[in-house]
């Protein structure tokens, strides 16, 4: 019944779409569905043909183990007492995400990064490595030839210039997918969509925009992140049906009201609904100026007493200066705050001292964030 349903209404549908405000968000770009995912694959490999840049096997002796034992796996027997000195190997890990629905036979790109102490990957190749995903189960297998974007020389009295990062690399399509990902978008009895962002009124207001659109009851919010939408169980309809849902427009409920700062490098961001109540604020610099100075005592010419005394010299100063007071109206917006403090020339550490001061007064009418 839903199915024929959909059928009828999908003319109108997509008339519907083309009418809507642009203004607005579509959902696809708000909200995600569940189990629609990317899975992350990790695996242990070797690059080989490095020109001298690969591990020191002394130092990194996993690179000779595994080196054995992939020899041992080709035919080749190498003695146990013999563990052969080679540079231009070097035990990397793997890892690349996997996209949902991936079907064995696609190819994906893989990130390879020194494992051990090589000092390039520059021209290596990645032999053949299984990527697993967490559990345990191999998804791809990954070879191909290293794009390195760094490089790095070195002189003979051990000087180096290094350019970005010489230890690790990138291979475009260098995995094939060989086990697809079991998703229950095609069984699942309904779907659900998640937020990217929590928010009660954005929930309500998206599963309001698909029942105005698709008709009552058709989608239900759960709580601030999810919504349940009835869906075609046929699984061509249902990727029609997903279609058009996506790409339904909904206005975004407005971000709560917060400032964030960050007290290692002075980074204030400060958001639109960001409200100050009345309240006056005084601001003035204290500098305290150290200096020293080494002075040397010593003897006269031809005195058989006394020594050479290194003597210190400390002068300390301290100024202040005169303290500003600047008026915060009550309700004033983000453009208004940043223009009163600017106009009394407030540096960032100044303005992040006088929003905690704001907020401990109870004048800062949002979220004080601290990273």
């Amino acid at each position: 019944m839903l199915t024929l349903l959909w059928t009828r209404l999908s003319p109108l549908l997509l008339a519907l779409l083309l009418s809507t405000s642009a203004s607005a968000e579509r959902i696809k770009d708000i909200a995600s569905v569940n189990g629609v995912r990317s899975n992350q694959l990790i695996g242990y490999g070797l690059v080989v043909g490095l020109d001298g840049s690969g591990d020191q096997t002394i130092q990194a002796p996993f690179t000779i183990q595994s080196l054995k034992s992939m020899l041992a796996e080709l035919g080749v027997n190498v003695p146990a007492n013999v563990n052969p000195q080679l540079t231009n190997v070097a035990a990397v890990m793997v890892h690349a995400d996997l996209p949902a629905f991936a079907k064995p036979g696609q190819t994906i790109d893989v990130t390879v990064s020194s494992l051990g102490n090589a000092k390039s990957l520059r021209g290596g190749t990645l032999l053949m490595t299984p990527l697993k995903a967490v559990n345990g189960e191999t998804y791809a297998l990954a070879q191909g030839s290293l794009l390195v974007s760094g490089f790095g020389a070195e002189g003979a009295d051990g000087s180096r210039v290094t350019v970005n990062a010489t230890s690790s690399g990138r291979i475009p399509n260098g995995a094939t997918v060989e086990r697809m990902v079991d998703s229950p978008f095609a069984t699942a009895p309904t779907l659900i969509m998640n937020l990217n962002t929590a928010d009660f009124t954005t929930a309500q207001r998206v599963a309001g925009s698909i029942n105005a659109a698709l008709g009552v009851g058709t989608a239900q919010p759960l709580d601030a992140v999810s919504i349940e939408v009835q869906a075609p169980t046929d699984q061509a309809d249902r990727v029609a049906f997903l279609s058009i849902v996506e790409n339904l427009q909904v206005d975004p409920a407005a971000a709560p009201a917060r400032v964030v700062v960050n007290s290692r490098s002075g980074t204030i961001v400060i958001g639109s609904e960001v409200r100050v109540e009345t309240a006056a604020v005084a601001h003035g610099n204290l500098v305290v100026t150290v200096s020293e100075d080494i002075g040397v005592s010593q003897p006269g010419p031809f005195s058989r007493v006394g020594e050479t005394v290194v003597a210190p010299d400390s002068e300390v100063a301290a100024e202040q200066e005169d303290a500003r007071m600047f008026l915060l109206d009550a309700g004033i917006t983000l453009q208004e705050l940043v223009t009163a403090v600017n106009r009394v020339g407030a540096a960032p550490g100044d303005l992040i001292a006088i929003l905690e001061a704001l907020q401990q007064a109870g004048a800062l009418r949002a979220q004080l964030i601290v990273i």
